[in-house]
């Protein structure tokens, strides 16, 4: 989770498909976040241990579906380095137009920042960096305090009156525009479950500790509740703040950067160059997590046999996989260079198919999770838990169902269809590759499980 980078980039994508129900469908995406982290609370409390979704997969269902699962987040990861490296070029190009070129710069000069971003982003995923989280925590901290500080401001505003264009507190955000399907909103979604993914992995701060039954469940729990609350409140004050009319949900999707307009409009224009810059390290500390993820995983899998052997290589002083990062990178680069050359596609379309496909993924990879825990959980033989707390998990599988569904019936078109298609195609891609090698598949799975601690 990185949210000083969600909350100025994330909710134009709902926009586009909900108008201006953008927090709507956020506090729906909280709501599934949070029968979802009910799945991984119990399975933490169950084995004392902070586990990836591939290794609960793994030991819930069997190893099979471990080492798919494995591969499904490790695309997850390749697809988020194209979100995420995509997001930084495109807050330095509007950094730029506000500070340097105001209106001079055309928009494939982001996919350039974007590349050295990931250039960075290479460097560092081949090498030990140490020290380095703790300075990205805290520019992120110090980040969404500014956002908060510009929220507090502008909602203040909004109350008074004082506004730049008569713009005033308006409870229609928490409802869907006539003329609009409350389906629709399940399109919207995903850019809010876009907004929390990795939120799980807040539990290994947990583990830490000395009690982790206890506290990897409020590290969860914690996490997931202060995304919902933060994403629901600013991404309500920030529509409001551009209007709920035809007019204000056209600039809010047409924005590069939510709070950082918004700092310029409401508050100070210095305070917007900030509020980009902490945005734009937030996004590049994101590409850099999803490259290392994905490296890892297919190094893993490489080395116990579900991939290329030479993906398995790590380098002989750094001890790292460098060659596995270097694919990684390699692929987000295809992703951003096929998006831009082959389909003329602008750095926010870019953005968002590759945004929808990763997160489609990632749902699925949840819905495994949740369908394990449902197995062990509540059709085993634990006394500890209450039969009827099997109603959450069955509710957050219904409600990823649906949102899955959703996306791909009807089909959509245009530059919508691209990333569902990709979806597909990994999903696809995965489950042949494990039917074909179903005996590597499940030494593979025992390996991924046997490093996570199971």
């Amino acid at each position: 989770m990185a949210p000083s980078m969600a909350i100025n980039i994330n909710p134009q994508g709902t926009a586009s498909a909900v108008g201006r129900a953008v927090p709507l469908a956020f506090l729906m995406a909280t709501v599934g976040v949070l029968l979802i982290a009910h799945t991984f609370v119990r399975l933490s409390q169950r084995f004392s241990h902070a586990g990836s979704v591939y290794a609960f997969v793994g030991v819930t269902l069997e190893a099979r579906a471990g080492s798919v699962a494995g591969w499904l987040n490790a695309s997850t990861y390749v697809f988020y380095g194209a979100v995420t490296s995509t997001a930084a070029g495109i807050f330095l190009t509007d950094l730029a137009r506000k500070v340097a070129a105001p209106r001079d710069l055309p928009d494939w000069v982001a996919f350039v920042f974007a590349w050295l971003v990931l250039a960075a982003v290479w460097w560092l995923s081949a090498r030990e960096i140490k020290g380095g989280a703790t300075v990205l925590l805290i520019t992120e901290g110090l980040t969404i305090t500014l956002i908060l500080v510009v929220a507090a401001i502008t909602l203040g505003k909004l109350i008074t009156g004082h506004t730049p264009g008569g713009q005033h507190v308006d409870m229609s955000v928490f409802t869907v525009a006539s003329g609009t399907s409350a389906s629709t909103v399940f399109l919207g979604i995903v850019f809010g479950f876009l907004s929390f993914a990795g939120f799980e992995a807040a539990a290994t701060l947990g583990e830490e500790t000395e009690a982790p039954r206890r506290n990897i469940p409020r590290a969860i729990l914690g996490t997931a509740l202060f995304g919902g609350v933060f994403f629901v409140v600013v991404t309500a004050i920030e529509m409001m703040a551009f209007g709920t009319d035809a007019a204000g949900v056209a600039a809010f999707v047409r924005s590069d950067a939510l709070m950082g307009d918004l700092a310029q409009q409401y508050v100070a224009p210095w305070l917007s160059a900030v509020i980009i810059v902490g945005a734009t390290f937030s996004a590049a500390a994101c590409c850099l997590a999803s490259v290392v993820g994905a490296s890892r995983l297919i190094f893993a899998l490489s080395r116990d046999g579900m991939g290329v052997p030479a993906l398995a290589a790590v380098h002989p002083t750094r001890n790292v996989p460098h060659v596995a990062a270097a694919t990684a990178v390699a692929m987000v680069f295809a992703i951003q260079a096929i998006g831009w050359v082959g389909l003329r596609a602008r750095p926010f379309d870019v953005f968002t198919i590759a945004a929808t496909a990763g997160t489609l993924i990632l749902l699925i990879a949840y819905a495994l999770c949740t369908v394990g825990a449902i197995r062990l959980l509540f059709l085993g033989h634990d006394t500890r838990i209450h039969k009827w707390e099997v109603l959450l998990p069955l509710l957050g599988l219904a409600l990823l169902a649906y949102t899955l569904y959703r996306n791909v019936i009807p089909w959509p078109h245009g530059s919508a269809l691209w990333g569902p298609c990709l979806a597909l195609a990994v999903l696809g891609l995965v489950v042949g590759t494990v039917l074909a090698r179903p005996a590597a598949a499940r030494e593979a799975g025992l390996k991924l499980m046997a490093q996570q601690g199971f």
